[in-house]
């Protein structure tokens, strides 16, 4: 899959987002090894903790049917009901949960305008010296 398709499913995927509080929208694809695509959006809830952002909901959902080998994701966000205009980089607590699930040196996220506009890192640039299962042994 090329990175201007995985961008277009975060774009599709973004459209499922629920944002009643923030406005907000994201969108997330997450590219398995395997060649599967597990999407995933944000979903609010009025006691703002309980939220869960789009990144984590589709390794979450990749999780939860078994898969935990990843090759890159593609990240979109922006006001809902307007195209996004800005890069939406992955916040701390997704970085983490990427450091579970991912090599930090050959994981790449795409942070996308539109899939003509985009950044691509890796989880190492993203997240230096971050925490993981070798740091407890695993």
């Amino acid at each position: 899959m090329t990175d201007k398709e995985l961008i277009e499913a975060a774009l599709d995927a973004r459209q499922m987002a629920y944002t009643p509080y923030s406005g907000f929208a994201v969108g997330a694809a997450l590219l398995a090894k395997d060649g599967r695509v597990y999407t995933g959006c944000n979903i609010e809830n009025a006691g703002f903790t309980p939220s869960n952002c789009a990144e984590r909901t589709a390794i979450f959902k990749a999780v939860s049917e078994g898969n935990k080998d990843f090759a890159k994701i593609a990240i979109v966000g922006g006001k809902a009901g307007s195209e996004p205009d800005s890069m939406t980089p992955p916040c701390g607590v997704c970085r983490q949960v990427m450091r579970e699930f991912c090599d930090p040196d050959s994981f790449e996220i795409i942070a996308a305008i539109s899939v003509d506009d985009y950044v691509t890192y890796t989880l190492e640039q993203l997240l230096p010296e971050g925490f993981g299962p070798s740091n407890l042994g695993k």
